[in-house]
């Protein structure tokens, strides 16, 4: 997605530069790059909030049911282990805040893994449960309960920690150009809409 954005991104600014093209032929042509950019931009845009919320059921998918029976309420992740030919690739999921006796339910994609850590956060930084879990039959669902704040493993849990971090990182990173982007398209909409005086 950071590679669509960014193209999105520079095709925006050249837009706004051919916005002064205003006479001859290279004004027409100028006119339609700017539009087929607004229309691609938004139609992208569209089709990935579309995809965003929608139920994230993948195909061949584990149902992981997270359950919260702790007093406050925690922010949960989980941490995919996939064995792939390449070596471990460590993939990262927010599952979302859960509050007290409220679950959350995530479908991970297990075709080449058999593993999972859950990781679960009292505020941004607090770090108060990792649990480690082996995925033996992947044709049962998981239910997991959340009855005490416990860390299995502190090396793994720190290295848990980065992966969430990097995660978010990228996701505010991925905002960010999400953000100027929007505020680009917004500029050429209004600059292609706007009627001359």
């Amino acid at each position: 997605m950071v590679f669509t954005v960014l193209i999105i991104f520079w095709a925006l600014i050249f837009s706004l530069f051919l916005s002064k093209i205003k006479k001859g032929k290279a004004a027409e042509w100028a006119k339609l790059f700017r539009i087929v950019t607004v229309i691609f931009s938004i139609s992208i845009f569209t089709y990935w909030f579309v995809k965003k919320s929608a139920v994230g059921i993948v195909e061949d998918s584990v149902a992981l049911q997270v359950i919260n029976k702790l007093p406050q309420p925690l922010d949960f992740y989980v941490v995919t282990l996939n064995d792939s030919e390449t070596g471990k690739i460590i993939e990262t999921k927010h599952i979302g805040k859960v509050r007290p006796e409220y679950y959350r339910i995530e479908y991970l994609k297990m075709d080449r893994s058999d593993e999972y850590w859950i990781v679960g956060y009292l505020g941004k930084k607090n770090l108060v449960y990792f649990s480690q879990h082996a995925l033996p039959n992947k044709n049962i669902d998981q239910i997991i309960e959340i009855q005490n704040y416990i860390n299995q493993s502190v090396k793994l849990s720190d290295l848990a920690k980065k992966q969430v971090e990097a995660y978010n990182y990228e996701n505010i990173k991925v905002g960010i150009w999400i953000t100027l982007d929007f505020l680009l398209l917004f500029l050429n909409l209004v600059l292609l809409v706007r009627k001359k005086k």
